[in-house]
């Protein structure tokens, strides 16, 4: 059961930011591994209460959006935004009214959605667990229509400055993990966007969900029972998820050696595995990434996030991300802390 922080306050203000995955993607909802980073951009929610409403307004590229509906009103026609705040306020019992401020682009592949979700729970007073807080979340976007995993409300919940996190989505743990020395990460937009509701992500799941009714969990499968698989489209899911473990793996075991090499050699071979077996890469992804990797000082580049577009994200040596021009938005990205409460009332 979530604890709620402070039931008596009237006014709260939390900062969620987004994440970029270094690595591990499309293992967490097989309760696998992945590598996420916080980001130092953020969506900030103020909620003031309101009794039986829910109103969330915002701002977005200078258009007011705003949009209201009771606490206990059929949201079938509701904006996806609208249906989150509704769906966690119900679990408070109270309504509110919810202010949205965020630097964070939306469809990029960082995670802006699970970072609104997030802010929108611990603006309500959600505390304690960060793994029961996700589950919340979770619920709340699935509730929206996106049936998304815990790697992005983990992401935002447990972020440490200058630092990675290793989730472990079976044993529900998380531990940071410090990037090698003379490092630094960059995040390339494709400019391609995406939208996991409407994409290709529900049937890589229930690919999954075929595979696990064959072999057991795929977090548990070794490789070589991945090629008892009949179906060979099946047996390249399955590969990919089980690969993709076995790579955060190594990546953690090279960043706390200190071996950007290897680390990077990791992040190629999971964005080769994306786009060959798991088939959520696009030819603007695989270029880009083929791009960044034929630059001097690139240890590694991979595609980021659910896939279909968004983000590509490399690790370099110190410096190089402000010599890349690619002709797309780019940026040096020290990893950020993880959600937390501004100001109470």
């Amino acid at each position: 059961m979530l604890q709620r922080l402070g039931a008596d306050m009237k006014r709260r203000t939390v900062r969620a930011p987004g994440r970029v995955n270094l690595i591990g993607d499309h293992t967490d909802y097989t309760g696998g591994l992945a590598l996420p980073a916080a980001l130092p951009w953020a969506t900030t929610v103020t909620w003031e209460e309101a009794q039986n409403r829910v109103t969330v307004e915002s701002v977005f590229n200078g258009v007011d959006h705003k949009a209201s509906i009771g606490l206990n009103e059929s949201a079938s026609n509701a904006p996806s935004w609208l249906i989150i705040a509704q769906f966690l306020a119900r679990a408070t019992g109270t309504g509110g009214h919810f202010t949205v401020t965020s630097d964070l682009p939306v469809g990029a592949g960082l995670s802006s959605s699970a970072a609104y979700t997030v802010a929108v729970a611990l603006a309500l007073g959600s505390t304690g667990d960060p793994w029961l807080i996700a589950k919340h979340c979770q619920e709340a976007e699935a509730a929206a229509g996106s049936n998304v995993g815990l790697l992005d409300q983990m992401a935002s919940l447990t972020g440490q400055l200058g630092k990675a996190v290793l989730l472990d989505f079976t044993k529900e743990l998380f531990e940071p993990v410090e990037l090698p020395e003379g490092t630094e990460l960059v995040i390339v937009d494709s400019t391609q966007r995406r939208s996991l509701a409407s994409s290709a992500y529900s049937e890589r799941r229930r690919d999954c969900e075929v595979i696990e009714q064959e072999l057991g969990p795929l977090a548990s499968a070794s490789l070589d029972l991945v090629e008892e698989l009949h179906d060979p489209l099946l047996r390249r899911r399955a590969h990919h998820v089980v690969s993709e473990n076995l790579r955060v793996r190594a990546a953690v075991e090279s960043a706390r050696r200190g071996d950007p090499v290897g680390f990077g050699q990791a992040m190629n071979e999971s964005h080769r595995s994306l786009a060959e077996d798991f088939d959520v890469s696009t030819s603007t992804l695989n270029d880009l990434s083929a791009a960044l990797r034929s630059l001097p000082g690139v240890f590694g580049a991979r595609m980021t996030g659910g896939g279909f577009g968004g983000c590509v994200v490399a690790l370099t040596e110190t410096g190089v991300g402000a010599t890349i021009n690619l002709g797309l938005p780019t940026l040096v990205v020290v990893p950020g802390d993880g959600a937390q409460v501004l100001e109470t009332e």
